[in-house]
């Protein structure tokens, strides 16, 4: 008997230990997943032109941020930010929602991590990413 609690017990743990990044299907198609990305693949078009001249970039937490604004005018950095305000909000509702169907607030950090690795490898060569010490690189 003891041996059967124990056993319990220990399948009990692992139902409900949070998943590690290897073990997140990113893929999933629930209703707010598919939202979140058609949302995300709308406005995508708008952000290339941020990010070819190296003017937004991908950051260290899988947000979009500006990295030089240097060169635009007052209303181009207005755009910019108003699309960085739009699309980081929609990124953290995907990962929420991915995580949901992975079993819940759990499952957030790993979301996370594997969320941010498929959006540095879609990132093209030539656009900027933030480093883990926030120094800036050209993806090569």
């Amino acid at each position: 008997m003891k041996r059967l609690s124990l056993l319990l017990s220990l399948l009990s743990l692992h139902a409900f230990a949070a998943p590690t990044a290897n073990e997140i299907n990113l893929d999933f198609g629930s209703p707010p997943i598919m939202v979140a990305k058609h949302t995300l693949a709308q406005r995508q078009s708008r952000l290339i032109r941020f990010y070819e001249p190296g003017i937004i970039g991908l950051g260290n937490d899988g947000m979009v941020k500006l990295r030089d604004a240097s060169h635009l005018t007052l209303v181009q950095r207005q755009i910019a930010e108003k699309l960085i305000d739009q699309e980081n909000p929609e990124r953290n509702s995907l990962i929420f929602a991915i995580a949901q169907a992975h079993g819940g607030d759990t499952a957030i950090p790993a979301v996370r991590e594997a969320q941010i690795k498929r959006w540095k490898n879609q990132f093209k060569s030539g656009w900027w990413i933030e480093d883990a010490q926030g120094a800036w690189h050209k993806k090569p």
